[in-house]
């Protein structure tokens, strides 16, 4: 039976998204990405050469036709920066597909809500297709997805920190409410959390350091992979209950 994630009304068939950031060049950007399985690959369109021939190039290495270029606005304080950068990403490169990222503080880099929702509301009657990293709060995610958000992308921790999912109810509420997909974007930082947020129900991962800092990234890269897979099978396989006191492997009827 298919399984395949949709976004934007666009099928694939991985459910693992991967950054392009923090590699030690292009080459090993390419063997990682390879490695994850990934579709979709984000774009930090303000750190990463997509438009100046003169200089190595991602699509030179990373194929549009064959990945989806997904840009984003990482580093961005503002909702106006934001939004300026996202247009200026679809001059380049015509994308209407973008992941909104506004931050609020420098030591944390948790979202900054309110302009948060303001871009998004401007970017959407401009005609992008809208994912959006958020907090883990189902309240906010709720009103970016009325607002027409085509992906809620709420953090599992601060973004590059490796501390896995910290509020794993608050991400299991917001995707119990949600009717777009909820991808869970920052803070996993090994696989077997890559498999928590699956198991959480959560329709994909995204992830760049976990992957770019590991001292083998190609290996993890694979190795995500396999715990995305894993984590959405687990998850739809349905998880025995959980019980307070023992439950024999062998029938204990019959005994003599």
């Amino acid at each position: 039976m298919s399984d395949t994630l949709k976004i934007a009304g666009k099928e694939y068939n991985s459910r693992l998204i991967v950054g392009t950031g923090k590699y030690k060049d292009f080459e090993e950007t390419k063997l990682a990405v390879e490695a994850s399985g990934a579709e979709i690959v984000t774009v930090a369109v303000r750190r990463v050469n997509i438009a100046n021939p003169g200089e190595p190039m991602l699509v030179d290495y990373l194929d549009p036709k064959k990945y989806t270029y997904l840009p984003n606005t990482a580093g961005c304080f503002t909702g106006d920066d934001a939004v300026r950068t996202l247009r200026l990403a679809r001059e380049a490169g015509g994308w209407d597909l973008v992941k909104l990222e506004v931050l609020g503080d420098q030591k944390t880099l948790y979202p900054n809500m309110p302009e948060t929702v303001e871009a998004a509301k401007t970017l959407i009657a401009e005609g992008f297709q809208v994912m959006v990293y958020c907090n883990d709060d189902p309240i906010q995610a709720k009103i970016l997805e009325d607002i027409g958000c085509c992906a809620i992308m709420p953090l599992g921790a601060p973004i590059g920190s490796g501390l896995g999912i910290q509020n794993p109810v608050g991400i299991r509420i917001i995707v119990e409410q949600a009717n777009v997909p909820v991808l869970v974007d920052a803070g996993v930082g090994t696989a077997s959390e890559a498999a928590q947020a699956m198991e959480l129900g959560c329709d994909a991962v995204l992830m760049n350091t976990a992957i770019a800092e590991a001292k083998d990234p190609v290996r993890m890269a694979r190795a995500m992979n396999n715990a995305v897979k894993a984590g959405r099978d687990a998850y739809l396989s349905g998880r025995m209950p959980k019980k307070l006191y023992a439950d024999p492997s062998s029938p204990l009827a019959g005994l003599i």
